[in-house]
């Protein structure tokens, strides 16, 4: 079949030509005639399958006769986000470029000015995220009673980021005569109650299990241990020796692929990186230079796992495992896209045997276990520098050996009394009394600072000291037992 079979228009034909596409791929041919005949759909399909072209095409036949209206768009597609906004947006650019459709993109971190100014000329298509376009919704800034067609894509992601409750918002406020078309990777029951919420009579098309992995994605796993530093050069070994040609390196946390993305560039490496806490031309333009080739290799958190759709994508490397199974099969989706093969490889350290079994419980099949290209026992990896209070890494220290340490070390002088220093001094039995004790003491040296007893002051010459000290030197005999004054609670009688 081909996509002249599909009952698309000669003028959308010729761009999909142009574009490179021949034959159209399975969720296409199932759900772009569904589509072009008003009938709403929900489209179970992983990631990579061409679902976005499955109803961006039809789309563009469906809205080509028309007229727009300032503030009140024709159709609209809601995202997850920025990335997949943006990159519908390319979709519609490409497919629609022999119509004369307009466009407008409502996602956060741009200016909100050029937006509104789009949308009071009025556009076919609206492509937005849901928090900006509510956000302009309640600005009184766009109108959603004239929209005829709702796209919702990656509704299990929309889950996952607590936008299900802003959509059943936006879905209040459309036409209630519409056609609604939904896409996921899952059904989990919080979709499906969507779903028979806001769809009517819906055509459901599966073309793959849910959530299982794409075939033509060699997936590996390597064991590593836990540390960071063990950890980056596993990953450096593999872009080594596997023929990589462009790779994306996903990490669960910003501030890894800051780390990361440093350590590469240190090492040599053409690495860029994309993640939440840059704006979004800042991200843009670093997606452009992986897709350009400026950069061979981009390391990106879980934010652009659904958002990157780059042809030739040999490798994706999990350096974290993903928390979650779903993220896992987006995250490799990345490659093997467009009937291409792809490789797959996944960090994993001991912590990280629960998330393996959930991805496998998930996904249905056993992940190949390989073996490290670097043969660290973790036990003897150097520990990374500790970082000190103004932030700079601590020198690392080692511990001399004994022998060393003791051959280095002065000498010092023996304080010991030599065997004929024992001889001349014998030890005198132990004193039964404070008194006898005293005697038999040997003579201090004359040296010392403190003069012989019989030198010293009288007492009462001397400064009083406590009560405690007085009452221990003038007691000469042993101490039998308690002889202070008699606490209260003891002091009473017994009545006869």
């Amino acid at each position: 079949m081909s996509f002249a079979d599909l009952g698309l228009s000669d003028d959308l034909l010729r761009a999909v030509t142009d574009a490179g596409y021949t034959e159209p791929t399975p969720i296409q041919r199932q759900a772009i005639p569904s589509v072009l005949m008003g009938k709403d759909l929900i489209g179970i399909a992983q990631t990579g399958t061409g679902k976005t072209a499955a109803f961006v095409l039809p789309m563009i036949d469906v809205l080509r006769e028309g007229r727009t209206r300032a503030l009140m768009p024709r159709s609209l597609i809601l995202e997850p986000t920025r990335e997949l906004a943006a990159q519908v947006a390319e979709n519609f650019e490409k497919y629609g470029v022999n119509h004369k459709l307009s466009m407008a993109l409502l996602i956060g971190g741009v200016q909100m000015g050029d937006q509104v100014k789009a949308l009071e000329k009025g556009v076919d298509v609206l492509i937005a995220t849901p928090g900006r376009l509510m956000d302009l919704y309640g600005r009184g800034k766009i109108l959603l009673t004239g929209c005829s067609l709702l796209v919702i894509d990656e509704a299990d992601r929309m889950l996952d980021m607590g936008f299900i409750p802003d959509i059943e918002e936006i879905c209040t406020k459309l036409p209630k005569i519409r056609q609604t078309l939904l896409f996921s990777a899952t059904m989990p029951p919080p979709i499906k109650k969507l779903a028979d919420r806001f769809l009517t009579d819906p055509k459901t098309i599966e073309v793959a299990r849910p959530a299982s992995t794409n075939t033509n994605i060699t997936q590996r796993i390597v064991q590593v241990p836990a540390t960071a530093h063990v950890k980056r050069d596993v990953l450096r070994r593999l872009l080594q020796q596997d023929e990589v040609s462009t790779a994306i390196i996903f990490c669960n946390r910003k501030t890894t692929v800051r780390d990361l993305n440093k350590s590469l560039k240190k090492h040599g490496f053409r690495s860029a990186e994309i993640h939440g806490d840059m704006d979004q031309s800042a991200r843009i333009a670093e997606l452009d230079r992986f897709k350009n080739g400026d950069v061979n290799i981009l390391v990106a958190s879980d934010v652009a796992a659904r958002g990157i759709d780059v042809k030739g994508v040999s490798h994706v490397f999990n350096f974290d495992a993903p928390w979650h199974p779903d993220d896992y099969v987006h995250r490799i989706g990345r490659t093997g896209r467009g009937g291409a093969t792809g490789t797959a490889y996944t960090l994993v350290t001991p912590e990280d045997a629960e998330n393996i079994a959930e991805i496998e419980k998930l996904t249905g099949h056993k992940i190949e276990r390989v073996p490290s290209p670097v043969a660290v026992d973790e036990a003897e990896a150097a520990p990374a520098p500790k970082r000190t209070r103004g932030g700079k890494r601590e020198a690392k220290k080692t511990e001399p050996r004994r022998e060393e340490a003791a051959a280095e070390a002065p000498a010092k002088p023996r304080t010991r009394r030599t065997a004929a220093a024992r001889e001349e001094v014998p030890a005198a039995p132990a004193p039964a009394t404070r008194e006898e004790s005293s005697r038999a003491r040997p003579a201090r040296d004359e040296s010392r600072s403190r003069p012989p007893r019989d030198e010293r002051p009288a007492r009462d010459e001397r400064p009083a000291r406590d009560d405690r000290r007085r009452r221990r030197d003038q007691d000469d005999g042993p101490d039998e037992g308690w002889n202070g004054p008699i606490p209260d609670f003891l002091n009473y009688t017994i009545d006869a």
